[in-house]
């Protein structure tokens, strides 16, 4: 593929503070050696784009400057770097969004998710922001970029990062074949978690959620028993080896302690908000169960793309809107209605 000619500036989306987004065109810079340009085709909107959007911060990272979102994104390399490294201009490919920190600090070496001063692609944890990839064309290091299976389409693929999380949390819940399990909140993550699980062999899950529609999309991709949140009589009643905790706030976390077998494990992969919570954790210690956090992932990206790509792991139901960039705001809009969508995507092609 030759690679094209890139005009000076692209259409964006970029949150300049709270309640303030916009799509308005960025000037584009030229790529550094180790970066190729990738021409983005779907972003998934994700919880922390909302809530740079919605309240300028995303927990403790706070908005300060005009910041490009976006790290849930898919393409096709349109100028391949001018180091030789990475996949040659042409090459469909996904994107783990992170950069481990530098320094000598402490934590397991398998683990770079968990090192401090680690940034992600749309994220205002450092100042200056780490842009984001929510453009027509970004520059990108190349170390970044996993090329796709033929045959795995653009769409789907957008699913890559967001099912790497939930790919992560279940590794975390340690072997879950045969095992029966509890997903609480069945937003995005929480529904992929449940495609994770039914994958790796769980033998019976049940999904909680406060709405119709996200529990509609969970018994798609395989739960066999969908509860309402404020039934907590039955929630109990599972009685579950293992426990995903998705919904990132106190009362899913209560649910899921309360959901758990004694001796069970529960992950906690929704990121509750920072400072004390109001949990009956006494729970939790004379049932003797494990709590165990679950933050972004690592290498798993590789294996949720072969899934993806042999159809082992069925995720399709968990897209259910698409907008064309121009219709960005809206995107953002149905992204917010948990009780409407799952996945929502922008097409940055059309």
């Amino acid at each position: 593929m030759n690679e094209i000619q890139l005009p000076g500036s692209a259409p964006a989306v970029v949150a300049h503070g709270k309640g303030d987004l916009r799509i308005e065109d960025v000037a584009l810079t030229e790529p550094s050696a180790g970066q190729a340009v990738v021409e983005i085709a779907y972003g998934g909107i994700c919880g922390s784009d909302l809530h740079y959007w919605l309240h300028g911060a995303a927990g403790e990272s706070i908005l300060r400057d005009p910041m490009v979102l976006g790290h849930e994104v898919v393409g096709t390399v349109v100028r391949a770097a001018t180091d030789g490294s990475g996949p040659v201009s042409g090459t469909r490919v996904a994107v783990h969004p992170a950069t481990p920190g530098p320094g000598a600090a402490q934590y397991p070496a398998d683990r770079p998710n968990l090192s401090p001063g680690c940034t992600y692609l749309g994220s205002a944890a450092r100042h200056p922001h780490t842009d984001g990839a929510f453009l027509r064309y970004a520059n990108l290091p190349t170390r970044m970029l996993r090329p796709l299976p033929d045959g795995l389409p653009l769409r789907r693929a957008a699913l890559v990062e967001p099912a790497s999380v939930a790919w992560h949390a279940v590794g975390r819940a340690g072997g879950v074949r045969g095992k029966t399990a509890l997903v609480v909140g069945c937003g995005p993550i929480g529904a992929l978690a449940v495609a994770v699980l039914k994958r790796a062999g769980a033998a019976h899950i049940t999904a909680v959620d406060m709405h119709a529609k996200p529990l509609e999309i969970a018994a798609a991709v395989g739960a066999d028993v969908v509860l309402e949140a404020g039934n907590a009589d039955a929630i109990a009643a599972v009685e579950a080896d293992v426990v995903i905790e998705s919904s990132g706030n106190h009362f899913g976390l209560a649910s899921a302690i309360n959901g758990a077998v004694r001796g069970g494990r529960v992950v906690m992969v929704g990121l509750l908000p920072s400072g004390p919570q109001p949990v009956a954790i006494s729970l939790a210690i004379t049932r003797e169960l494990e709590l165990i956090g679950s933050f972004r992932f690592n290498d798993e990206i590789d294996e949720v793309i072969e899934a993806l790509a042999d159809g082992s792991l069925f995720v399709d139901p968990v897209v259910t809107h698409e907008y064309a960039l121009t219709d960005g705001l809206a995107a953002f809009n149905m992204a917010r209605n948990s009780a409407a969508s799952g996945k929502v995507l922008l097409n940055f092609t059309s």
